[in-house]
């Protein structure tokens, strides 16, 4: 029989008219005050209305699928669940148990790991499934072979475009999002995974000048990972650096924390300061980091 593979990721709304619902569920059933909605809604509108994250992400699955199918015909049966937007996780996952499926794995379209978000992803997935299904969760995927590779490929497409005579004041910050920093009392590994995928990446791409840098903070009262990339830039001006390669390692896809938070708000920062910034382009679809995540699944389902 099939085994199912259940792709997750936090989910966003397909449609403007969506916004709201999906900001309340994001706040666990609470409505977004008018201003905090007014300002998502503002963001979407900054990258053209709606994040493309829907659609790239049905892409990622579809190829996924189709991958799986060439690399091992048959085997697999690639579905969607979405932390925040349907399919939820948990209605993807209990179509698989009332199907018959008796083995599950499970992946989260993030390479790095943490309790608090691919964690919960993994949770939900496993209380849905049941007892009776065997769930293989993927955990951080971050050194499945070629993908480190990938990402120090999209750092020199950059690093090319840099004059060359600037290239000795060139900096690559990698970053991912940030979470609260709670998670550091609890032996979380999340910052150390970002921490070691860069350096890993940062040697592949022959790069010596590099840092990280997180992003995207939550607009709570917790205090966040840091520093944020908005606060580095400024501290790179000040250092002599004078062009900066943004490669966001921690995502997969084009969506708003790509293409607000380091195409418009990065950018403008960096304008202000008179910084150069650059951005390397996101996996997407790309046939190859495609194939990492189905040898990825079919490592995991050979364990």
């Amino acid at each position: 029989m099939k085994s199912g593979v259940l792709v997750m990721a936090y989910g966003t709304p397909s449609t403007p008219e969506g916004v709201e619902a999906y900001y309340t569920r994001i706040r666990h059933g609470q409505p977004p005050t008018p201003e905090q909605l007014a300002d998502l809604v503002f963001r979407y509108n900054a990258i053209g209305g709606i994040s493309p994250l829907a659609r790239n992400t049905a892409d990622q699955v579809a190829a996924l699928s189709r991958r799986l199918d060439e690399l091992a015909p048959g085997q697999f049966d690639v579905r969607f669940g979405s932390k925040y937007e349907p399919p939820l996780i948990e209605d993807t996952a209990e179509q698989f148990r009332d199907e018959g499926f008796t083995t599950v794995i499970g992946i989260a379209l993030a390479p790095h790991s943490s309790a608090m978000s691919t964690g919960q992803y993994m949770s939900r997935a496993a209380e849905s499934l049941g007892a009776d299904v065997t769930f293989i969760g993927v955990d951080e995927w971050w050194r499945a072979p070629g993908f480190l590779e990938l990402i120090a490929g999209r750092v020199h497409e950059v690093l090319d475009d840099v004059p060359g005579e600037r290239h000795r004041t060139t900096e690559v910050i990698f970053s991912a999002h940030s979470l609260p920093e709670k998670i550091l009392a609890t032996g979380d590994t999340y910052p150390d995974q970002l921490r070691e995928s860069a350096r890993h990446a940062a040697s592949l791409a022959g790069v010596t000048r590099y840092d990280v840098a997180w992003q995207s903070a939550g607009r709570t009262t917790d205090m966040w990972l840091s520093p944020d990339i908005l606060e580095v830039l400024p501290a790179k001006k000040e250092e002599g650096v004078t062009d900066v390669v943004s490669c966001p390692i921690g995502f997969v896809s084009d969506h708003l924390e790509v293409l607000y938070d380091l195409d418009i708000a990065a950018q403008r920062v960096a304008h202000e300061i008179g910084l150069h910034l650059y951005r390397t382009r996101s996996l997407n679809d790309d046939p190859e980091f495609i194939s990492v995540l189905a040898n990825v699944i079919i490592r995991a389902a050979h364990q």
